[in-house]
C-alpha cells in the first residue's frame, strides 16, 4: 500500500462526481540515525511515489508518479511536502509532467514545500509540457526556516515545436511565494498566453523557459554561474540577499533542462555540500 493505514487527513471526495481528478499527495521526510527516510506519506487519487532510492547513502532520493500520464481541464493536482530538521531529500519526476488542451475548463497544480532548520531539500522535476490550447493555473509556495537548504526548478515547454505546434492559444498562470523564517521573502507572478509568446517583451517565439532557485548563496556562486553561462543568449542570474535565481530561455526544452542541471552540479558542492548525484532517472 502507498498509502498507511491511519486514516486520511484530506478530505474524501468521490472524483466520479467532479469534473476532473483531484489528486493529493502528502510527504514527510525525517532524519533517522544515519540517514532520512520517508516518515510520512498519504495520497488520494492519481498521484503517488515510487520506493526511495539511496545513490549516496543518507539522501533520501524519491520519484513521483502521476500515472494517468498528464493533466487534463477539470484536473488539480495538490502537493505537500514537508524536510524535518537535518533531514536531506531530491524529489524528481521519472518523466515530463504535460497539460493537454482545454475547451475552456482550468487545470490546476499546486506545490507546498517546508524545510525545516539544517534540513535540505531539492526539488527537481522534469520539464512540463503545456499543450497548445491548454488553461493551466500552477502555483508553487516554498517555506524555509533559517539555516535550511533549497535548489529547486520550474521548467516549461510551451507547444509541441516537434510537432509544428505553437502556443497560439492557451493560457498558463504561475506564481511563486518563498518564505523565510515565516516572512514573505519573494513573491513572482506569471501570466503566458498567445501574445506573451510571441512577443519581443515576452518569450519571443522560444518555446521553452525556465526559473531556477537556489539558497543560501553568495557572490561566490553568482560569479560561477556567470563564468558558466558567459556570452550565452537566453540566460540569466541575479542574487537577491541569499537567494539565487537563474533564469534561462531556449527553443528546446531539453537544452535548457541541460543548463539547469549545469548550474545544479556546479553549486550543490557548496549550497548542500554533497557533489552532483545525478537521479538515474534522468537518464533514462
Amino acid at each position: 500500500m502507498l498509502a498507511d493505514n491511519k486514516e486520511s487527513e484530506f478530505t474524501k471526495v468521490d472524483s466520479m462526481l467532479l469534473n476532473g481528478w483531484q489528486a493529493q499527495l502528502e510527504l514527510g521526510f525525517e532524519r533517522s540515525n544515519d540517514k532520512t527516510v520517508l516518515a510520512h506519506r498519504r495520497h488520494q487519487g492519481p498521484l503517488t511515489v515510487q520506493r526511495p532510492f539511496y545513490p549516496e547513502g543518507d539522501v533520501c532520493h524519491l520519484y513521483l508518479l502521476h500515472p494517468p500520464g498528464g493533466i487534463v481541464a477539470g484536473d488539480s493536482l495538490t502537493i505537500a511536502i514537508t524536510a524535518a530538521e537535518n533531514s536531506a531529500a531530491l524529489v524528481t519526476t521519472p518523466a515530463a509532467g504535460k497539460f493537454y488542451r482545454s475547451a475552456g475548463a482550468l487545470a490546476r497544480q499546486s506545490v507546498a514545500l517546508t524545510v525545516a532548520a539544517g534540513a535540505t531539500l531539492e526539488w527537481l522535476p522534469q520539464e512540463t509540457i503545456i499543450y497548445e490550447g491548454a488553461r493551466v493555473v500552477s502555483k508553487l509556495r516554498v517555506e524555509l526556516e533559517v539555516s535550511a537548504g533549497f535548489i529547486g526548478w520550474e521548467v516549461l515547454a510551451l507547444g509541441r515545436p516537434a510537432a509544428n505546434e505553437g502556443f497560439a492559444a492557451g493560457e498558463v498562470s504561475m506564481s511563486w511565494q518563498i518564505f523565510r523564517a515565516g516572512e514573505l521573502f519573494y513573491r513572482e507572478h506569471l501570466k503566458l498566453d498567445a501574445h506573451a509568446f510571441t512577443a519581443r517583451w515576452g518569450l519571443n517565439g522560444h518555446s521553452a523557459c525556465g526559473t531556477m532557485f537556489v539558497c543560501p548563496a553568495t557572490l561566490v556562486q553568482l560569479e560561477a554561474v556567470q563564468q558558466l553561462i558567459g556570452d550565452t543568449a537566453g540566460r540569466g542570474v541575479t542574487l537577491i540577499d541569499d537567494m539565487l535565481i537563474c533564469r534561462a530561455l531556449d527553443m528546446r526544452a531539453d537544452r535548457l533542462r541541460h543548463f539547469f542541471q549545469q548550474v545544479w552540479a556546479t553549486l550543490r558542492p557548496d549550497i548542500l555540500q554533497r557533489n552532483a548525484c545525478v537521479p538515474r532517472i534522468w537518464a533514462t
